[in-house]
């Protein structure tokens, strides 16, 4: 038995060599007969687990595999790049872009080409390119393979964050909604020192509070979407810091607006305005806060997704979606906000499967089945049953929560992989939503002078619609690193510590130094083009 151990560890260091081995478990059957995968599927910490979803056990039922799945809530840079130095991949890898086309060009090999598989096994799949091309256009790489799979989910709204006030807080103390970040601040010192609540103690308002920040850049829910208030619009939250205004590329973390944003998120910081605990809390935390202890809420300005999804059922009546702020009364810069809409209803690299599985026609049938428009309203919001009824007409109502005390976007993430899924939700398909995206809709209404000052062409980079190069895509990622590395560690000791200042000048250099303008000079040139194609 150690000799075969041995011979198989050699073995497993020569394919190693060349494509990857993978930690599946092709070789065995499971006692009904399906093929047994591996896969690994990138979650978010409120799902439950996945062996508890009826419409994913019927879904590899259908395609005639068992999978076992690891399932990942937190630390997923470490785990990828670990796994994949060691090209130690399982057969199946879901999650949005949790393995990026940087990655694609960094360890060739490791992934297998689908569309050899597409045209014989995924009929969904050719469906969804068919009647989205654009989805074939996300899907696709420069030289012609598809590597991982897109998603569409149609319903989105044009952002994913929205400001939220207590209006009761603002009633209770005689103010009036805040128009821009002077006004903000106001408002906010109030909160913290007027007993806002109303329960007889000044000191448990948390004035403000936002999503926990990463280590490799912005995303939603966090203030740098006030980044719009000085004109600059931003995707996805913010990312790494590139954005396009009037056509040309450039990058807010060495701008002078965004220098402002943190002058005055650190005076916010030093009057303790701020959760102290912004930059140390994970998700759940951003999120329970927020729903404070009964009726007797706690935060004062946030931002998140949808009202009852982030101050819950009983809180979410005492706040306002805002409109956005200007930077001060006499501002005349036209106001901008996070352009999400691309991000929300479509997805890059949702699904990927290894090179290296033995059966890969069985895999290819399993995320086919993904892409049915009937099972992908389940990746999106849980089983038949139990969070969708299927009506005698042939149309689909999505239920509220069987669980009465919890909102129904609670309800969606705890049920299902939701937005992390890969899914095709065609817009042929009837599907009357649930209260929560009915009231995203309304909530988002206040932004909408926001959005008529986008220019979608001229003031939105085109991202996941947008290929680089093998060359390109490795110079990029490798530069990034660095920035990221030191911008992220600024924002949140500029904004603790202060030092925005006297650091400028320096800071400025360093990430022109370590390469930013080369990543600049490399996006415009893809920009141009894609501009060019379009117009």
């Amino acid at each position: 038995m150690k000799r075969i151990v041995a011979v198989s560890l050699v073995l497993c260091l020569f394919v190693t060599a060349l494509v990857g081995c993978s930690k599946d478990s092709s070789n065995e059957v499971a006692e009904d007969g399906s093929i047994v995968l591996t896969g690994i599927i990138l979650k978010h910490p409120l799902t439950k687990n996945i062996s508890e979803m009826e419409w994913l056990q019927e879904a590899e039922k259908k395609a005639g595999v068992s999978i076992k799945w690891e399932e990942v809530s937190a630390d997923w840079d470490q785990k990828k790049g670990a796994m994949l130095a060691g090209a130690d991949i399982p057969d199946i890898i879901v999650g949005p872009n949790v393995i990026t086309d940087a990655d694609f060009a960094k360890f060739p090999g490791l992934f297998q080409d689908l569309s050899e598989l597409i045209d014989e096994h995924a009929p969904n799949v050719k469906t969804m390119f068919e009647e989205k091309p654009e989805t074939a256009i996300i899907a696709t790489q420069l030289d012609g393979q598809i590597l991982g799979l897109p998603k569409y989910q149609r319903f989105w709204p044009e952002t994913a964050t929205r400001q939220f006030i207590n209006k009761e807080w603002l009633d209770n103390l005689g103010l009036e909604m805040p128009s821009n970040w002077d006004e903000l601040y106001v408002v906010l010192k109030a909160f913290k020192e007027q007993d806002a609540n109303g329960n007889g103690d000044p000191s448990d308002e948390i004035p403000m509070d936002f999503a926990p920040t990463g280590t490799t850049g912005f995303g939603f829910f966090q203030p740098t979407v006030l980044l719009g208030s000085t004109g600059i619009t931003i995707s996805g939250g913010g990312g790494q810091g590139y954005f396009v205004e009037d056509g040309v590329v450039k990058n807010f973390l060495v701008d002078d607006r965004y220098k402002e944003l943190v002058q005055f998120l650190n005076k916010l910081w030093k009057d303790g305005l701020i959760n102290s605990e912004v930059f140390t809390q994970d998700y759940t935390s951003f999120q329970s806060i927020s729903r404070g202890e009964g009726s007797n809420a706690k935060v004062g300005y946030t931002y998140g997704w949808e009202l009852t999804d982030r101050l819950g059922n009983e809180l979410s009546a005492q706040y306002e979606a805002m409109p956005q702020i200007k930077v001060s009364a006499n501002s005349t810069e036209e106001v901008s906000w996070s352009y999400d809409y691309n991000e929300l209803n479509y997805g890059i690299n949702m699904v990927q499967m290894s090179a290296a599985t033995n059966h890969k026609e069985e895999a290819m049938k399993f995320i086919n089945e993904l892409y049915d428009p009937k099972v992908s309203m389940q990746v999106l919001f849980g089983s038949l049953g139990t969070n969708i009824s299927e009506n005698e007409d042939g149309t689909y109502t999505v239920l509220p929560p069987a669980d009465e005390s919890m909102d129904p976007g609670t309800w969606k993430w705890t049920s299902t992989w939701a937005d992390n899924g890969p899914m095709y939700i065609a817009d042929s398909l009837n599907l009357e939503l649930g209260t929560d995206m009915q009231s995203v809709g309304e909530q988002t209404e206040p932004l909408r002078k926001a959005f008529d000052s986008i220019d979608t062409v001229n003031d939105v980079y085109p991202g996941m619609f947008v290929k680089y190069s093998d060359e390109d895509n490795n110079t990029m990622s490798l530069i990034n690193t660095d920035l990221m590395n030191l911008a992220m560690s600024k924002y949140s000791y500029w904004i603790t510590e202060g030092g925005v200042e006297s650091d400028w000048d320096k800071y400025v250099e360093q990430l022109r130094t370590m390469g930013i303008d080369k990543n600049i000079e490399i996006m415009q040139s893809y920009y141009d083009e894609y501009a060019k194609a379009i117009q």
